[in-house]
């Protein structure tokens, strides 16, 4: 079989990018990568076969630097690694389209409604799914009217890896939260807070890019470490069936992997009813037999690498069915395990690694 050049943008910083690199030197498929980011202080170089420098995604120039990095080395495969990118990517997938690349993503406009957590939870309400109370705050008074406590506060875009999220266990705290909350954002989302720390999952629903659906995997977080933990504090609410602890996981994920059909179900239930394609990725916790949804990310996940591990190699699997024209077995079959984490380090010296 004949090598194929793929493209991993963002595979730096630990995030998606650096996942699916991983995930693609497992595979069994001949592939040469090109990494790129915006600098060489990047720790995937030591990854991938090639490495380029593009600008951020937000600069003007952007699209036409990739563009020509496909053209320059016959690209047959494109993946962003960044939430900056995949916007990128997605107002202009008919350029690369154009150019013969590959590059699956989720339909546009799935990809924005679940970019904003307020409109996405509106969404799924609306379908006739189950998730925790939510509000858009955007006065102070607005997360008040929460049924009960503690109430998880966070940006209603953005927010990776847990960035500026807040536990309210009380009126105080809630009041006290949302004005720092809306000193930085104009809007923010308040969620109610469920489960405990052991009932977290992230799923993994893999979709063709018709919208059927192909397989589905989880894992269950191990949230209690620190390298996974974001936030933990006493509970203070009086609600024993919360735990002793209430957690916020970090975007860091480790655990028990393996197929988790009472939780895998639903979840592939609700990426099909929203119309995705590619991967979907979605946090929830499973609480009394049912998935309660966190979010949703429209894009490969911070667990690409460990699903590679088991045999569920999603952005393998997406190659050799649309560049390859392989015909990819439904419900293809993958081992279970645990998988643990552990940082890593590589000195770049030079612009090149050793």
């Amino acid at each position: 079989m004949n090598t194929i050049n793929v493209c991993v943008t963002g595979v730096g910083g630990g995030g998606h990018g650096e996942q699916i690199v991983k995930a693609l030197r497992l595979a069994d498929t001949p592939y040469r990568i090109v990494g790129t980011d915006m600098s060489r202080l990047s720790a995937g170089m030591a990854l991938v076969d090639e490495f380029e420098i593009l600008p951020p995604a937000s600069d003007p120039g952007y699209v036409a630097a990739l563009l020509d990095l496909c053209g320059r080395r016959e690209i047959r495969a494109l993946f962003h690694g960044s939430e900056p990118e995949l916007q990128a990517l997605s107002e202009n997938r008919d350029v690369f389209a154009r150019a013969g690349v590959f590059t699956p993503l989720n339909p546009a406009d799935r990809i924005a409604l679940c970019m904003d957590k307020v409109r996405m939870f509106e969404t799924l309400r609306d379908m006739g799914m189950e998730v925790p109370w939510f509000s858009r705050v955007r006065k102070e008074d607005d997360a008040l009217a929460t049924p009960r406590y503690p109430l998880v506060l966070k940006p209603s875009v953005g927010s990776g890896g847990s960035a500026n999220t807040f536990i309210a266990q009380n009126e105080e705290e809630n009041r006290l939260f949302s004005r720092h909350l809306l000193g930085i954002y104009p809007e923010f989302v308040a969620q109610e807070y469920v489960g405990t720390p052991d009932d977290e999952y992230t799923a993994g629903v893999l979709l063709d890019m018709e919208g059927t659906c192909i397989n589905s995997i989880a894992v269950h977080r191990h949230i209690r470490t620190t390298l996974s933990r974001r936030l933990r504090l006493p509970n203070t609410t009086g609600r024993p069936e919360l735990g002793p602890e209430l957690v916020i996981s970090s975007g860091i994920s480790q655990g028990d992997i393996g197929p988790y059909p009472a939780v895998a179900g639903p979840c592939e239930e609700i990426a099909t009813a929203l119309g995705m394609t590619a991967a979907c990725n979605i946090q929830c916790r499973f609480v009394d037999g049912r998935v309660m949804l966190m979010e949703i990310n429209p894009r490969f996940s911070g667990t690409t690498s460990l699903r590679a591990m088991v045999g569920y190699n999603e952005p393998d699997v997406l190659i050799r069915k649309y560049v390859l024209g392989e015909e990819i077995t439904p419900r293809f079959q993958y081992s279970s395990g645990v998988i643990l984490r552990r940082l890593e380090e590589c000195l770049v010296q030079d612009g090149g690694s050793q």
